[in-house]
């Protein structure tokens, strides 16, 4: 069974395509046209051994705000093509990362309902180029569209370490997450 997905979205504000692989090696080329969002995207598919390639063009002159949100809805698009039935994964996982003084634990639910929960408390407006705030709207974004639970939470005084905490944990709860385990459908309904 391969598990790779290959979406692509244009918008009057965005033109996006991903590319996905589940079961790669941690491989990416990502080029969404704000350095940092590059930077957690990077974390995210070495830390989860997802391969993703993404090529991102936005309005960028206005905010970051359109490119990072349809990252997060193509993604979470892609992703959901990736899984397919989800027979045999584990489903839910969870997984505490540190990134020097900060930590970050982040728990997922493939369950086929949208949900996020993300206390992160950035204290400044920006990290690097990328607007603080729209951090948990990408999680947003990918649960809604990725139809799963995301529940995070990070501690820690410096915000870049922060925002990485989180997307590491968050990578390696999905990696813990979509791992074959058996050869049923993980819920009690038959369907998730």
């Amino acid at each position: 069974m391969t598990r790779i997905s290959n979406v692509s979205r244009k918008t009057s504000e965005t033109d996006i395509a991903i590319k996905m692989n589940l079961d790669g090696e941690g491989k990416y080329n990502i080029d969404t046209g704000i350095n940092f969002f590059n930077h957690m995207l990077e974390s995210f598919s070495k830390h989860s051994m997802i391969d993703l390639d993404i090529k991102a063009k936005g309005d960028v002159e206005i905010d970051d705000h359109h490119t990072i949100e349809d990252v997060g809805i193509l993604l979470g698009e892609a992703f959901l093509e990736a899984i397919g039935d989800k027979k045999g994964i584990k489903r839910m996982a969870h997984a505490m990362v540190p990134m020097d003084e900060s930590i970050s634990t982040v728990a997922i639910d493939i369950s086929g309902r949208s949900y996020c929960n993300m206390a992160l408390n950035f204290k400044n407006e920006k990290i690097g180029d990328m607007t603080s705030d729209v951090v948990i709207h990408f999680f947003e974004s990918f649960a809604s569209s990725a139809k799963l639970n995301i529940y995070g939470t990070v501690e820690g005084a410096n915000d870049h370490h922060k925002a990485e905490a989180v997307f590491k944990a968050f990578a390696k709860a999905l990696k813990e997450a979509v791992k074959i385990e058996h050869d049923q459908i993980p819920s009690t309904k038959g369907v998730l």
